[in-house]
């Protein structure tokens, strides 16, 4: 099984017309199942259009309509993102993957109040996106470096998703869903809802959190963690400990009066029994003992 996406799945693009939507989409038309997941796509005052073979629909509503898409991944640029979200789920999309970075953050507050109540969960924004290894892939992943196994991944960092993944499947452990959440201030799924997920995903056996400074994410999953988890976890907290008030990576990489520090997080994790390396390059060999 898996989380999130599927070979059920059915996707749209919202900014299909795009250069760099067009290019990731024709990417994830060619990843495993991906000519089956993927039905249309979405630009206002372009419908009617063909890109990549997708049919090209003036709205999510429409496009939800005439193919039964039920994710949406969006390229929109960052003014008029925070929009493409709110229209995928007022068009009652289960599930929204906003790859765009450089959103306002006054924005994603507003749209992500909107979300409240209405059954869509988001990804995003400012994230590669989700990847059910071997089935489908929705975003910016490289599919060619996932493998089929027991592995769940959850990052903040795109690039260290990347190589996580890669680890995992070089020690022959292959991974159900990897999700890159992103790493702006105000986004959708956490860490703490993933882990859930996870945790009653039948052929998930072991999962890898990849953190970052700033936030309490990290410290809302490990407590929850340490009450309920029954699978193996492993994790590593990205960035070091910037002076107040400064910036490391991404926008929500912020310390903010000396709380969200790496140090926080890495005790958190370690107190509710996660094995925790302070070297990136050792996440896959630290999963591969934890499974014994």
């Amino acid at each position: 099984m898996s989380i999130l996406i599927d070979k059920n799945s059915r996707v749209i693009t919202q900014g299909i017309t795009g250069k760099t939507a067009r290019f990731h989409t024709k990417h994830s038309l060619a990843y495993a199942l991906g000519k089956q997941a993927y039905v249309g796509g979405v630009t206002p005052k372009k419908g009617g259009q063909v890109v990549e073979g997708l049919p090209v629909f003036d709205t999510v509503a429409e496009a939800r309509e005439k193919t039964g898409a039920n994710v949406s991944v969006i390229y929109v640029p960052p003014p008029f993102a925070a929009a493409a979200v709110d229209e995928a789920v007022e068009a009652g999309m289960e599930l929204v993957i906003c790859i765009t970075e450089g959103i306002p953050v006054r924005d994603m507050i507003v749209t992500r109040n909107k979300i409240k109540g209405k059954g869509t969960l988001l990804v995003g924004p400012n994230c590669p996106g989700v990847i059910t290894a071997d089935e489908v892939k929705v975003g910016i992943m490289p599919g060619y470096i996932s493998k089929k196994g027991p592995i769940g991944v959850i990052s903040r960092s795109g690039t260290l998703t990347y190589e996580v993944v890669d680890q995992l499947t070089r020690l022959g452990l292959g991974q159900t869903t990897c999700v890159g959440l992103g790493g702006d201030p105000v986004n959708g799924l956490k860490h703490k809802e993933l882990v859930q997920m996870f945790n009653e995903d039948p052929e998930t056996e072991g999962v890898v959190i990849v953190g970052e400074i700033g936030g309490s994410d990290e410290e809302d999953s490990a407590a929850w963690i340490k009450d309920n988890m029954q699978k193996p976890v492993v994790g590593f907290v990205a960035g070091v400990t910037a002076p107040p008030g400064k910036r490391m990576g991404h926008a929500g990489a912020i310390i903010a009066g000396g709380k969200g520090t790496a140090a926080e997080k890495i005790t958190a994790f370690e107190e509710a029994g996660v094995k925790v390396t302070r070297n990136p390059a050792e996440i896959g060999k630290l999963m591969q003992a934890a499974l014994g």
